[in-house]
């Protein structure tokens, strides 16, 4: 009998915001004809980004979309790799004579070395190789000062006090990602200056062993062949790479992400520029990293999709509502030490909903 070659898999992984969606669906609009099998790991409780991915126009039905999306919900996939992250694995290695490559998006929050480190598993590692690990970077976010969100606020603060950003999850966070990557795309490069792009490139390479590349990019738009076919094999290296979360994983039990939350609220229609000013004002007034989710405008016939990091809002009419669905507004924030009630309140308020 024949021996299957080992299935290649391409990790995704990046910080909030940073454009990994967008570069995923860019991957599989360009797909020339490859069988890719997609896996989304959603923060959260709404699968916000699984629905993004699943109205991509790669020449399919809803339902077939729907069956080579696998979303992992309830958390980053480092605290979910056993319980759910296998069991889908297994189901794709079932199915690799059927299959080119595996995409997997990972949480904003999410480490990448411990889901790289589930390729050593022997049932794993017998059949997939992980190609490559990308780490997309939210370049703009860089040149500010920070990692995703408030860069006026957290560049004040990182000038009165330079050790700030090394002590905040947030730097970890971003530090660990691009510790594990084979790859980094210094994304929404035309939004920034030659030179602030420069100094990113600068700084991103501080924390990159030598042999990993760096690439700019636009809304992720790079050829495919520089994206996949990189033959890393990330899990047999992935061991000697540094990361600052290394020891969560050697039986303590303190885990930096509970430092997160994450939201969700459901709201009727609302008028867009209501909606928007009113999660603007929510933003400075409780430090709320990220935002996504669908809203239902009045009189509209397609439902708005809206992706917020920090106060930088992107929004357009991504498809029109079903005739059975319900006209309803639905939003995850994200962010620290988030109180739900009074933040569903303050915008209920501010929309008179």
């Amino acid at each position: 009998m024949k021996t299957l070659a080992k299935l290649p898999v391409t990790i995704v992984t990046g910080f909030l915001g940073s454009g990994k969606t967008t570069l995923l669906r860019h991957m599989l609009d360009n797909a020339q004809g490859r069988r890719i099998a997609v896996i989304v790991n959603e923060f959260g409780e709404l699968g916000i980004d699984g629905e993004i991915l699943k109205q991509c126009s790669i020449g399919c039905t809803e339902e077939e979309a729907s069956g080579r999306v696998y979303e992992l919900a309830n958390g980053c996939l480092c605290c979910t790799v056993q319980e759910e992250f296998f069991p889908v694995m297994r189901e794709l290695v079932a199915r690799r004579g059927d299959l080119d490559h595996i995409l997997i998006e990972t949480s904003g929050l999410a480490l990448p070395k411990p889901l790289v480190q589930a390729f050593q598993w022997p049932e794993i590692r017998s059949a997939c190789t992980v190609d490559a690990v990308i780490t997309v970077v939210d370049s703009p976010a860089v040149a500010a000062g920070t990692f995703a969100a408030f860069p006026d606020q957290v560049d004040a603060q990182r000038k009165l006090d330079p050790n700030l950003d090394h002590e905040s999850p947030l730097h970890e966070l971003f530090a660990d990602q691009l510790a594990s990557a084979d790859l980094v795309i210094l994304n929404k490069a035309d939004l920034i200056s030659p030179e602030d792009l420069a100094r990113v490139r600068l700084e991103v390479a501080e924390e990159l062993p030598p042999a990993v590349k760096l690439i700019e990019a636009s809304s992720g738009r790079l050829p495919l062949d520089v994206l996949i076919g990189l033959g890393a094999g990330s899990e047999e290296h992935i061991d000697g790479r540094h990361s600052h979360h290394d020891h969560h994983h050697e039986g303590e039990d303190d885990h930096d992400h509970d430092a997160f939350d994450s939201i969700s609220i459901e709201l009727p229609q609302a008028d867009e520029s209501l909606l928007l000013d009113a999660l603007t004002q929510l933003v400075v007034r409780h430090g709320i990293l990220r935002v996504k989710g669908f809203a239902a405008i009045p009189n509209k016939p397609m439902r708005l999709l809206i992706q917020g990091v920090g106060t930088r809002f992107d929004k357009h009419f991504d498809r029109r509502w079903g005739a059975q669905e319900a006209r309803t507004t639905r939003l995850v924030l994200i962010g620290q030490a988030l109180d739900a009630a009074a933040l569903e309140a303050q915008l209920r308020a501010a929309l008179s909903v």
